[in-house]
């Protein structure tokens, strides 16, 4: 194919990438109340969210209709990107992309799974009764719960790409599985630091409710790099 061809086909994808996308953010929309039923659920039973503007409401169930749409149809836009490298790309290449991909894929799922389960209902609950005195009281608003929620997801997300981050950078040599043992007590430093900043709930338990998960995936990404070393 000539440049020109390459280009057509690139726009046709992204053209499709885009129809997608915006159906599968329209059937969100329109099934409002299983959207937010999903998106409130993590919320606990007293907890009761206000609406400050006028526009606000519509503005986040747009927003989060999006996203949910574009998290619906990803497989999909997984498998046009794909598509259109993959001619380009040797056997290995290709083997090695999938397993990227798809493990990146699972990974990021685990990671949202994680927090929309487990740690953001605890974050929720904790913050949604933190009082720094009796007189003033907490009034939740929906986009600030919204925002909450979409941010420690994307966090968390990325955080269990972890092993693939590692299982790439052993590919290209720069990582080596005896550097992650012999700093293994730095990176445990680490977790600690970064769970505690995505949990400032401050309580023992959450912190290592969020510790644990990502120090078992640092012990994941050393086997994987000594595996790639071979």
């Amino acid at each position: 194919m000539t440049f020109w061809e390459h280009l057509e086909e690139l726009r046709r994808r992204i053209w499709y990438m885009l129809l997608v996308t915006m159906a599968g953010a329209t059937l969100c929309f329109v099934f409002k109340e299983q959207l937010f039923y999903v998106v409130l659920a993590p919320k606990p039973d007293d907890m009761h969210l206000i609406n400050v503007e006028l526009t606000q409401q519509f503005l986040v169930h747009l927003r989060v209709a999006m996203l949910a749409g574009v998290l619906l149809v990803s497989p999909y836009l997984l498998y046009q990107l794909f598509a259109f490298v993959a001619p380009g790309l040797y056997r290995m290449e290709r083997r090695l992309t999938l397993r990227a991909v798809g493990g990146g894929y699972l990974l990021f799922a685990l990671g949202v799974a994680l927090n929309y389960f487990v740690i953001f209902p605890f974050t929720v609950r904790f913050l949604g009764g933190y009082q720094v005195s009796n007189e003033v009281i907490n009034s939740i608003t929906l986009s600030s719960y919204v925002d909450l929620l979409l941010t420690m997801s994307l966090i968390m997300g990325l955080v269990f790409e972890l092993p693939i981050l590692c299982w790439l950078l052993a590919q290209l040599g720069v990582l080596k599985a005896d550097f992650m043992r012999r700093y293994r007590r730095h990176a445990i430093v680490v977790i600690l630091i970064l769970a505690a900043v995505i949990t400032p709930t401050g309580d023992p338990f959450t912190l290592m409710l969020v510790s644990l998960p990502i120090y078992a995936l640092w012990e994941l990404s050393i086997l994987i790099v000594k595996n790639a070393e071979k």
